[in-house]
C-alpha cells in the first residue's frame, strides 16, 4: 500500500539578520535609480559575515524547525541536504547535522547531500519523498534541508545575491500533498552558471546564457508536464488556468515575473485555432507562428505576454516574492521560500484546495516541474493551520533585520573573500545582532575542524 498523501507536514525558513537596502546599493555602485530595484525586482538582501557558513545556516533551520514542531530526534529515519555552498570536499553537510541527533543516540538516519546550483534542494526532496513511498520506508519522518550563501564578485551579478535556508519535514498524511504520478525534468550540460573556481565562493556567470537556460528549461518542463497530464487522462487540457499559484526559483524578481508571462505564451501557443480566435487572445494572432527557442529575447513577445498575464500573475505568483524580494536568491530553498511567502500571503481558506505548481531550476543544467495539492479535508485543514501558525514569525523577523551600507556589506565580503578556506581562522564578525537560537561559526582550527556555538539570549 502507498502511503496516503506524502507530503510537507512542517516548514521552517531561516535568513540573516543584516541587510543591504538595494537603493542604497545603486547609489554606491553609481548606476541609474532603479535599476536593482525596478529592474531587477529587488528590494533588499539578505547576507551573511563571517561568523555564518553553511553548516550554521542549517543547523540553525533543523534545530529551529524540530523546537518549534516539537519534532524529536527519533522521529527522523532520513535527512536530505541540497546545497551548492561547498566548504569541504568529502564531508557533507548533513553529516555535520548529526551533532543534533548523536546526544539522543539518533544514528539510523540516511541520506547526504545533493549538489547542482540551486537546483539540489529539489533533487533532495525527491529523495525524500521516493523514501517514504519506498520498501525501505519504516514510518519515520524525512527532513529535507536546502541551504545556500549567494555571493558574486562585485559587477553587475552582485546585487541578485542572498542567503538563508529552508528546512522541510516530510511524511505521510500531509496537509501540502506531492501530486503522484506527473513530474517532468530537463537536464542538459551548460556553462550559464559555474563555480571552477576551488578558492573563491564567486561563480563565473553567463548572464544572457544564464537567462536562456533558464527559460528554455521552463518551455522544455511545462511543455512535457502538460503532455504527461494530458496522457493521464485528466479531463481538461492543463494551462495557467490549472493552479491556484505558480511557483518559480528566484534569480531575481522581475525574471520570474517574465516566467510566467512565458507560461502564458506556451498556453498561447498550445491553444487551437479557434481559441486564438477569442477574446482572451485578441490582437495577439502574429504570434501564433512563432517558436519558442526563437523568443527568449523577443521584447514583443515578453510585453505582450506579461500584459496578458499580469492580472494572473498578481494573484498565483507575486504573493510568493515575498521573501525574495526582501532578502534575494538563497539558491537551493529559493522556490521553497517561495511556497512560504505564498503560505503566509494568502488567509487559510483561500489556501485550501489549491493545486501549486512548482518549477526548480540549477544551472548547468538541471530543472524539474511537479505539483503540489493543498488538502482541504477537515483533518488536514486543522493540519495546515498549524503548519501556516508556526510561520508566523517570518514576517516580524524580515522587519527586524539591521540595515546595513552597502560599505558594511562590500567589507563583510572581502573580509569572507581573503580568509577564504583559510585555517586557522577566528571569525571577526560579532554575533551581537543575531536572531536568538542561530549557530554561527565559533573557529576553525589549523585541521580546518570548524566548531559551533549558539546565539542563546536571555529572555
Amino acid at each position: 500500500m502507498w502511503p496516503n498523501n506524502v507530503g510537507i507536514k512542517a516548514i521552517e525558513v531561516y535568513f540573516p539578520a543584516q541587510y543591504v537596502d538595494q537603493t542604497d546599493l545603486e547609489e554606491f555602485d553609481k548606476v541609474s535609480a532603479g535599476k536593482y530595484t525596478v529592474g531587477l525586482g529587488q528590494s533588499k538582501m539578505g547576507f551573511c559575515n563571517d561568523r555564518e557558513d553553511i553548516n550554521s545556516l542549517c543547523l540553525t533551520v533543523v534545530q529551529r524547525l524540530m523546537e518549534r514542531h516539537g519534532v524529536k530526534p527519533q522521529d527522523i529515519g532520513r535527512l536530505e541536504v541540497g546545497t551548492e555552498t561547498i566548504i569541504d570536499k568529502s564531508k557533507s553537510v548533513k553529516s555535520v547535522l548529526m551533532q543534533l541527533f548523536e546526544p539522543f543516540g539518533c544514528t539510523d538516519i540516511e541520506g547526504v547531500d545533493s549538489t547542482n546550483a540551486c537546483y539540489g534542494g529539489t533533487a533532495a526532496l525527491f529523495n525524500a519523498v521516493a523514501w517514504v513511498e519506498s520498501s525501505s520506508y519504516d514510518g519515520r519522518m524525512a527532513l529535507v534541508v536546502a541551504g545556500d550563501n549567494a555571493v558574486y564578485a562585485s559587477g553587475s551579478a552582485r546585487p541578485t545575491g542572498g542567503a538563508g535556508a529552508v528546512a522541510m519535514l516530510i511524511g505521510p498524511n500531509a496537509p501540502i500533498v506531492f501530486d503522484r504520478g506527473i513530474r517532468a525534468s530537463y537536464m542538459r550540460h551548460a556553462y550559464d552558471f559555474y563555480k571552477p573556481d576551488l578558492n573563491s565562493e564567486y561563480p563565473v556567470v553567463d548572464g544572457k546564457l544564464s537567462i536562456q537556460c533558464y527559460l528554455g528549461a521552463l518551455d522544455n518542463c511545462y511543455q512535457k508536464y502538460c503532455q504527461k497530464a494530458n496522457e493521464k487522462n485528466i479531463n481538461e487540457s492543463i494551462s495557467l488556468a490549472s493552479f491556484g499559484a505558480v511557483l518559480f526559483h528566484s534569480p531575481y524578481c522581475k525574471l520570474v515575473q517574465k516566467s510566467f508571462a512565458r507560461l502564458a505564451f506556451n498556453d498561447f501557443l498550445n491553444a487551437s485555432k479557434s481559441a486564438i480566435a477569442n477574446d482572451k487572445y485578441q490582437g495577439l494572432e502574429k504570434f501564433s507562428a512563432s517558436k519558442l527557442e526563437d523568443t527568449y529575447f523577443d521584447r514583443d513577445v515578453e510585453k505582450a505576454f506579461m500584459t496578458l498575464s499580469n492580472k494572473d500573475f498578481a494573484e498565483k505568483t507575486k504573493p510568493s516574492l515575498l521573501i525574495a524580494s526582501l532578502v534575494g536568491n538563497m539558491y537551493t530553498p529559493s522556490v521553497y521560500s517561495g511556497l512560504v511567502s505564498f503560505l503566509i500571503s494568502k488567509p487559510i481558506d483561500q489556501l485550501a484546495g489549491t493545486k501549486v505548481a512548482v518549477f526548480s531550476y540549477g544551472s548547468g543544467l538541471a530543472s524539474s516541474m511537479y505539483s503540489l495539492t493543498i488538502a482541504e479535508d477537515s483533518s488536514s485543514k486543522s493540519d495546515l493551520e498549524k503548519l501556516v501558525s508556526h510561520l508566523s514569525y517570518v514576517k516580524p523577523q524580515l522587519e527586524s533585520r539591521r540595515r546595513a551600507s552597502p560599505e558594511e556589506f562590500t567589507g563583510v565580503l572581502e573580509l569572507r573573500e581573503k580568509n577564504c578556506h583559510k585555517a586557522p581562522y577566528q571569525p571577526q564578525s560579532s554575533i551581537e545582532n543575531m536572531f536568538d537560537g542561530t549557530y554561527y561559526l565559533e573557529s576553525i582550527d589549523e585541521k580546518y575542524r570548524r566548531t559551533y556555538g549558539k546565539v542563546t539570549k536571555s529572555k
